[in-house]
This record gives C-alpha cells, structure tokens and sequence, in this order.
C-alpha cells in the first residue's frame, strides 16, 4: 500500500530574486506559511516590499480585503541564515544557474531540515540528477520548475529523476494543484519540455539576427504576428537573460549534440559584456534604466517614418488563384479599397471564389464590423476571370496557385507575357525560392515575395521577400501596399522558409522527436508550450491544424537548403504522412478527429 502523500505546510524559498520572490507570493496566496532566505539582506527586504506591493494592488481591485492582506503578509517571513529551512516540509531552492553553488546548497540543507523534507531544485538548465547525487537523501530530491513571472504562469514542471521516491512526486504534484498551477510531469533532461523547446526556437532566432538576415524588430514582429506569440524571441531573450539563455543552451548541447542547440555567438558576446537583457538595460535592445520594461531608441532603431526609395503606383491588383489564400488576399485588398481581378483556370473556379468573399464579407456585417453597404462597395470592386489575360492592365500580379514550383514558374511565364511593363509580380509561396519564379520572367527584376499567413483578412503580418535581383522600387511599392491594406510588412532574404518558418517548425519538429523518444506526452507538451510559453496552441494541436503533408514538406525544404542533421524531419512525421494520417483534414493526425 502507498504512504499518505506528506502535507507541505511550511515551505522555505531560498534564493529571493525576481524568480524567488514571485515563487513565495504564490505560496504565501495559496495560505502556505514561507520561509524566504537569501543571503542578502537587501534582496530579502526587496521580497517584502514586492509582496506588500502586489497585496496592496489586490487590495485596490477588490480581490482581497484587508484582512486578507494583513494575514497573507504575516505567513512570509524572511531570514539570512539557510538554518531558518529547519522547520520546512519542502525547500524550494532558486538561486543562480551553478552546479558548484546549488550541489553546495543541497549538502548544506542536509544537515539542517528535517529526513522526511523534500527538496526541490527550480533549475531549468541543470542536471537533477546530478543534484540529487549529491545529497544523503537523493529520493527527497527533485525539479519544481515554474515559469516567470511565477504568479501569472500556470506551467510547474515537476521533474523526475531515476533516484526520486514516487511519493515525492506525488506531494509536489499535489501542491502545484494546490497553488491553481498546471503541473506536467517530466523526465531529467536539460530544458525539460517547455525550455528545451522554446530555447532551441531562441537560439535560432538569435543567429538568424547575427546573421544579418532579418532585423530585430522584423524577427520579433514575425513571430508576434504570424504565430500569435505574446513576445518575440529577441525580446524574450532580453527578459529572460541573454547569460541564462546561454547556460541552459549549454546545458543541453552537452546532452543532445545538436547544433541547433549550440549556443549562438552573439549570445556569448552579449554576455561577456554584461549587455544581459533587460536587467542590465541593455540586451537585443535597449531600455531606460536596468529592470525597465520600457524599449528607448537606440543606434540600430528604425526610423518609423523613414521614407522609402520611390515606389510605382498601384491602383489596380490581380489575384491569381481560387482557393483560400487567394480569396483571403482578393478580399483584403478590396477591402482597402483596390480595383481587384480575381482569374483562376476557368470563369465557375473565379465565380466560386468570389462567392467564399461574399460569405466571409456577410459575417462580418453579421458580427457589426461593416456595414451592408460597405460589403457592396468591397465585392463590386471584384472582377471575377477565367482567364489571367485579364491581368493585362493590372498594376501588381499576385499570384496564390498550389505551392508546386513548376506550377508557378508556369504561372510566372505567362504573367511575363500578359502584364504591362512595369507591372510588379508577386508570389505567396511560403517555402519554395523566389528566385526561381523570377528567372522565369524576362524582368526578374519586377518580382518579390508577399507571404500572406491565413487567413489573410484577420492576419497582420506578410513577409517580404527580395531576391538579389529585386529593384528597390518595388521592394518600397510592396511595402507601402502592405501598409495600405493595413498589414505589417516584415523585410525577409530569400532563404528556405523566411522568418516564421524558419523559426517555426524546427521547434515543431522538435517537438515531435520528444514523442517519439517517449520522453513526454502530446497532452503534456502542448500543455507546457500554451502554459509555459503563452503560445496560443501547442506543437501538436498547430501540426494537425497545418496538416502534417504540408509540414513534412516545409521541414523537407528547411533541411535541404541548410543541410543540418538536427533539421531533418522526425521519423514519426514521415510514418503518419506515409500512412495518410495528415491531420483534421483527414480526421486523424497525430490525434483522432470526429468526421464531419
């Protein structure tokens, strides 16, 4: 029979800084008595003061009263003596990233709490078993993970090692649950699920900025836009600590061997010049003073109102194309007010599409956001055509047909052939090179990318993509029809898979090898990322929405243009494609779905 899971009543935090003391507001809420220690006296009276100032904000919404408050303040007390933890049930331990300082630690509290204690280490970079190894009692050892800021994130990973006594576990797992927390359960393995998802995704994008490729502000604005994230990597890097990010990246290139884990130079670099992110008020970015949120200019600030090269007049848009994206993007200009020709293969294809745009232009005088008479004006501007030699007097070809390249090469030619001179053309491949539809002209210099994410009426963001042959004037037309139609142009090379792709789905992939190495759960990775990451769905609930054909495809492409081992698609990606497994399009994906 199992023991009784132990009660964890008192429960000492040691280590109060911004992690620490967010750690012990969330104790000291859920009615536990804490024990704060640190070894500066300073950073103890600085916990106090940020638990008064977040009680007193409490107080101000009327979600506690002032008893409350007096009451919760009074079960956090603070020591700078580690002989304070005796009494503890639990010792949570924060304190920096450091196998020297933290195996310190846990032999010191040996010899202070108490047999049945449990200890908990919240590294997300180091080896719990290597902890664990060094304490007498290595099965009272283990990971309590959470997530900054502690009070607003629900993820807690409670981490496991081969040492650790099941009922450990148990009471630790109960207690997240207690908390309001989310606990996931995982294995000993540096970055666990959450981390060593999202640093590998930090990595790249750091390198993808010393690189050159992209600016800062375009990668973050890419993943903000064009997947929903709360923050871009770069500015996650400067809150989270570039020199943490880099430890934790060591960490786990010391295990996986994969160099996409292998820590980006420029994070070196930052790092041995104290330019850590936010808390040194200079990382990626620059900010007022150290701690500060606030963003300042700096040398590398564009400016907002720079004026580009002059661009070419657009007045009149030609879509190509009769499936959602193209109808999306017909719609979205139209709406902005562009005379739009929609060709597809035949005049019934392009009179189906523009019935979709009816129907979505409907809802949303359904759901008040225009007018009746608004929808008339947007589809009266909506040429229907059978044919794309109605693009002959079309200002900008856009085209949106099957992300096949001779498919489009084939479109391409016979655009070089039908629109007038000086007329820009524009694919919306999202992985295939740009180049390749440009050579298919006689004026490659007149082509670019305009990657539309979908759908294109509710998503802000296109990447703009120049190829080397690119003129500046239709790189600066396209940005300035992107700000028109009210989207938000990001400048991108043309490279296998731009900004988001790039960046998207070696993570996603990522995600999958951790199934198929058994080391967590769909349900427990897509709950790690929604909760530990703020991602707006997890890895696995994305691939099936994306489909898992079209996915497989894009991580092709990724890893044939950059020929890295740890880019080539997961296995168990190609075995459910192979089995038609493909994602709620078919039902069933890396989950089953209820036919329609």
């Amino acid at each position: 029979m199992d023991r009784p899971e132990p009660s964890l009543r008192t429960i000492a935090v040691v280590g109060l800084g911004t992690m620490g003391a967010g750690i012990a507001e969330v104790l000291a809420r859920a009615g536990r008595d804490v024990i704060g220690i640190d070894i500066s006296e300073a950073q103890t009276v600085q916990a106090v003061a940020a638990l008064e100032a977040s009680t007193a904000r409490a107080v101000r919404r009327e979600r506690i009263t002032d008893e409350q408050r007096t009451e919760l303040l009074g079960r956090f007390r603070t020591f700078t003596d580690l002989g304070a933890a005796a009494e503890a049930d639990l010792v949570i331990e924060v304190i920096p990233e450091s196998y020297e300082l933290k195996s310190r630690l846990f032999r010191e509290l040996d010899a202070v709490v108490r047999p049945d204690t449990i200890l908990a280490t919240g590294t997300n970079a180091l080896s719990v078993t290597r902890l664990a190894a060094e304490s007498t009692r290595p099965e009272r050892v283990l990971g309590m993970h959470f997530f900054n800021p502690a009070p607003a994130m629900k993820l807690v990973e409670v981490v496991s090692s081969v040492l650790t006594a099941p009922e450990a576990v148990g009471a630790v797992t109960a207690l997240a649950h207690d908390l309001g927390k989310e606990p996931v359960s995982v294995g000993d393995r540096p970055g666990f699920v959450a981390d060593g998802l999202l640093f590998g995704y930090l990595n790249q994008a750091a390198s993808m900025y010393e690189a050159k490729y992209a600016s800062r502000e375009d990668i973050d604005a890419a993943m903000r836009l064009g997947c929903g994230l709360p923050m871009g990597p770069l500015a996650l890097l400067d809150l989270i600590g570039i020199d943490t990010a880099r430890t934790v990246l060591d960490a786990m290139y010391a295990e996986s061997h994969d160099r996409l884990h292998a820590p980006a130079p420029i994070l070196k670099q930052l790092s041995e010049a104290g330019l850590t992110g936010r808390k040194a008020g200079r990382g990626f970015y620059t900010y007022a003073q150290p701690g500060s949120t606030e963003v300042v200019r700096d040398a590398l600030t564009p400016l907002d109102d720079a004026p580009l090269a002059g661009g070419r007049t657009v007045r009149s848009v030609g879509v190509a194309g009769s499936g959602t994206m193209a109808s999306g993007i017909a719609e979205v200009f139209a709406k902005a007010g562009y005379a739009v020709v929609l060709a597809a293969r035949s005049q019934e294809k392009a009179e189906t599409a523009k019935s979709r745009i009816a129907k979505s232009l409907s809802r949303s005088v359904d759901k008040g956001r225009m007018t009746a008479g608004a929808r008339e004006e947007t589809l009266g501007r909506i040429t229907p055509a059978g044919s794309y030699d109605a693009f002959a007097e079309v200002d900008l070809a856009v085209e949106a047909v099957a992300e096949d390249l001779e498919i489009k090469q084939q479109l391409f030619a016979a655009l070089d052939k039908v629109c007038k001179p000086g007329a820009v053309l524009a694919t919306t491949t999202s992985s295939l090179p740009v180049v390749a539809c440009a050579r298919a002209t006689s004026r490659p210099q007149d082509v670019i990318g305009m990657h539309f994410f979908n759908p294109a009426p509710a998503m802000k963001l296109v990447e703009v993509v120049r190829t080397v042959l690119t003129s500046d004037d239709v790189h600066a037309t396209v940005r300035e029809v992107c700000t028109k139609i009210r989207k938000h142009p990001v400048d991108c090379g043309d490279r296998a898979g731009f900004i988001v792709n790039a960046l998207l789905f070696p993570y996603l992939n990522n995600a999958i090898k951790m199934v198929q190495e058994h080391y967590a759960t769909l349900d427990d990775i897509d709950a790690a990322m929604k909760l530990g990451g703020g991602y707006p769905m997890g890895p696995f609930e994305l691939l099936d929405v994306v489909g898992l054909d079209v996915s497989l495809a894009i991580e092709r492409v990724l890893h044939r243009e950059f020929r890295d081992p740890g880019l080539a698609p997961a296995p168990l990606l190609e075995h459910l494609v192979a089995a038609g497994c493909l994602g709620r399009k078919t039902g069933r994906g890396f989950r089953e779905y209820a036919r329609r």
